[in-house]
């Protein structure tokens, strides 16, 4: 059971990013996660009355505060339509719609669970992020980093022109992933992000330029075997090595169909 000892409704994120450089403190974000923990906090930051709430869109860009509820990501209309729904379904799996209520985008990323599909699917667009201290980088060179005490103030998703593609597979409807798989393309450029390894997501770009002689069976074939060749997969409870493995090549082939228009 979690355990604070003081709160604070940060006034700023200089009085945040402060705190938080003592170890004992923790930012709170929608304690989905946070409260299942042992550990006893000293003072909880609490960040929702900096209006990191909102999703803004620009000319060129999706501005998203870090205390965005998932369930904002999951019914914006313009996201959606941009990624082609491929938003919506990297959402709709995780837990039920309460949760996807209080759990903010600002802690699946910043946590770089290995089971996020949030991570997953942001990997697969062209997305910075913005931390107070960090300034902005890339989501992979921060998904890359190891945990410190900066604060994720908002995620970025540039509009460069794309198709999106988003799977997984669960064991049980709302339950972590086994694998998550997402699928982009910009022009001739394709990169395939696999999550849930059970390890962080990784980006496999299409190197060979498989997908680039087009979308067609074999293509999707040869791309799925060239990134399940490429994958590090492990064991946990929920599947084995290899099995995950399988999947990476299962769910690539699928994604790359259903790019090219074909119903699964």
């Amino acid at each position: 059971m979690l355990t604070l000892k003081d709160y604070v409704r940060a006034e700023s994120l200089t009085q945040a990013y402060e705190l938080n450089q003592k170890k004992s403190n923790r930012i709170l974000g929608g304690m989905l996660w946070l409260k299942m923990t042992h550990l006893p906090v000293q003072t909880g930051i609490d960040l929702s009355g900096l209006r990191l709430n909102t999703i803004e869109e620009t000319p060129d860009e999706f501005l998203i505060g870090c205390m965005t509820p998932l369930r904002d990501l999951e019914l914006h209309q313009e996201l959606n339509r941009y990624t082609q729904g491929a938003v919506r379904e990297s959402l709709r799996h995780i837990v039920g719609v309460q949760f996807r209520n209080l759990a903010t985008v600002g802690g699946s990323t910043f946590g770089r669970f290995g089971f996020s599909d949030v991570l997953t699917m942001l990997m697969a667009l062209d997305t910075d992020v913005e931390l107070y201290s960090g300034g902005i980088l890339s989501l992979a060179q921060f998904a890359a980093m190891a945990p410190d005490r900066d604060i994720l103030i908002r995620i970025r998703i540039k509009k460069t022109p794309r198709k999106s593609v988003y799977l997984s597979h669960r064991n049980s409807q709302t339950d972590l992933p086994v694998l998550t798989c997402a699928l982009s393309g910009c022009g001739s450029k394709f990169q395939a992000v696999i999550g849930a390894r059970p390890g962080r997501a990784v980006r496999i770009p299409d190197e060979q330029r498989i997908l680039s002689e087009g979308i067609t069976s074999n293509t999707a074939d040869r791309f799925a075997e060239y990134v399940s060749r490429q994958i590090v997969t492990g064991t946990n409870m929920r599947a084995s090595a290899d099995y995950r493995r399988h999947l990476a090549e299962v769910l690539t082939r699928r994604a790359v169909l259903t790019m090219g228009g074909e119903r699964l």
